[in-house]
């Protein structure tokens, strides 16, 4: 046996080895003959191949948000758009939520909305319809729609429609209102009600013949430019508002309209600094539609709030909401007013941030960091760069010049999120907790933690990873 092992060991070996590189390599370097074969342990390359899987699927979410395209294509009623629709019907902002565990502002704004559509007189009266079960919620997301803060939708109310030319897919938000008390942020008087009537009945008709005139608005161009000149696009759209005046401005001079309420139109539109807002929020909403139901895709296609939950979606887990209590934003308040005065945070306009605007494009908007109490433009630039590491890549054509031309962070994914504890920022405007008072400062709020970790759970499970 012993001249038969060293007869074996003086000879030349030829190794065969299964499974550990290391091994083989180490052969390799000594000048042996080697045969690697390949081979995982069942569990570690059945990992790998559904992580494989889902970077795929991830990578096609981050090409539909690169691609979206959106355009202002109508202004429309949310009577003759919204399937399932009456008078009795109001859509919100954030996840589902019943009467009972609605907040102040909100309540207040679903009081007004009910008073709009002439259903009754007082709040009282419209509290009794509530309570009766005469009036039905249903969330905007829903509805193909978003909307700003209580993000009220109601029969009468005329909507954006826009719509991403790349995929055909079509989103619907309210007009923006303007600065002061108004319903998004619970306010409810007649004032506010005979100011909702007259973007019913005089604006809306308006600005839909202006449409006729100059054709469809492409918005993600206007967006690109507002970029470039200083909007993050959800705090800060002065830019954006101005570049939507100079596109309709023509064909709205010319408009037949009384040359008196052609002032007022001109006026309101222009000395509003966030009337693109709304627009921004429709437009990003369509892009963010093109996602949903991206099978093994761990990308947020959706973030929401009510003013009591913060809700996500995830495109590979389809239609189900990630609901956690919503925090209080941090920010600057308007004189008289705390953060004992605030509401937490609300609305459906973190859809902004789904898409990588807002709170995520903050290094590309210098100005907007005073207004939100972030500190200095390198605390706006460290959000940006934050945002970037739990996100799937950066937009090719949506770029930020104060970070070097850098693309605002795309693709939200929940796998990051939860690895990295970074969390979604989110620029906003603050309520008072009580109805009928309005704004009371402007700040950002963080997205909850534990809706992601929801999340990251149920698409484990999904997976059967």
């Amino acid at each position: 046996m012993t001249a038969e092992v060293n007869a074996l060991f003086s000879s030349q070996l030829t190794v065969v080895n299964v499974g550990l590189e290391v091994f083989a390599a180490a052969c390799a370097a000594q000048k042996i003959p080697t045969v690697h074969i390949e081979w995982k342990p069942a569990a570690v390359r059945k990992g790998r191949l559904v992580m494989g899987v889902i970077d795929i699927a991830n990578r096609e979410a981050f090409e539909r948000l690169d691609r979206g395209n959106p355009e202002l294509t109508d202004i429309v009623y949310a009577r003759d758009a919204l399937p399932d629709m009456d008078r009795y019907t109001i859509g919100h902002a954030g996840p589902p939520i019943r009467w009972e565990e609605m907040c102040g502002p909100m309540k207040g704004a679903v009081l007004g909305a009910i008073r709009y559509e002439g259903l009754c007189e007082t709040d009282e009266e419209a509290t009794a319809l509530v309570e009766d079960g005469k009036i039905r919620f249903r969330h905007n997301h829903s509805m193909d729609c978003v909307g700003p803060m209580t993000g009220i939708i109601s029969w009468s109310m005329p909507l954006f429609e826009v719509t991403n030319l790349a995929f055909g897919n079509k989103a619907y938000c309210t007009f923006n209102e303007g600065p002061g008390r108004v319903m998004r942020f619970g306010a409810n008087s007649p004032e506010v009600i005979a100011h909702l009537k007259w973007i019913e009945e005089k604006l809306a008709p308006v600005l839909k013949l202006v449409l006729e005139y100059c054709g469809p608005v492409n918005l993600k161009t206007i967006m690109t430019n507002a970029l470039a000149m200083g909007d993050e696009l959800h705090q800060r759209t002065v830019a954006a508002s101005s570049l939507f005046v100079r596109e309709i401005a023509l064909a709205l001079s010319v408009a037949p309209v009384d040359p008196l309420e052609l002032v007022r139109i001109f006026g309101f539109i222009s000395s509003n600094d966030l009337f693109f807002l709304n627009l921004a929020m429709a437009a990003c909403k369509s892009v963010a539609d093109s996602i949903t139901d991206i099978p093994n895709c761990s990308i947020v296609s959706a973030m929401s709030r009510n003013g009591t939950k913060f809700g996500i979606k995830v495109s590979g887990l389809g239609d189900r909401w990630f609901e956690a209590d919503c925090h209080l934003p941090k920010g600057l308040y308007f004189p008289g007013y705390t953060e004992n005065d605030a509401n937490p945070d609300m609305g459906d306009s973190a859809i902004c941030e789904t898409c990588g605007i807002g709170g995520f494009a903050m290094g590309g908007a210098p100005a907007v960091v005073r207004f939100t109490g972030v500190g200095s433009v390198s605390d706006a630039v460290a959000f940006s760069n934050d945002m970037s590491d739990i996100c799937e890549g950066v937009s090719s054509r949506l770029l930020m010049p104060p970070m070097d031309f850098q693309g605002i962070p795309m693709g939200i994914d929940i796998r990051k999120v939860v690895e990295t504890g970074l969390l979604p920022v989110i620029n906003t405007g603050i309520a008072h907790r009580k109805a009928g008072i309005g704004q009371i400062g402007a700040g950002i709020a963080r997205a909850p933690m534990d809706c992601f970790t929801q999340a990251l759970l149920a698409f484990v499970d999904e997976m059967d990873m």
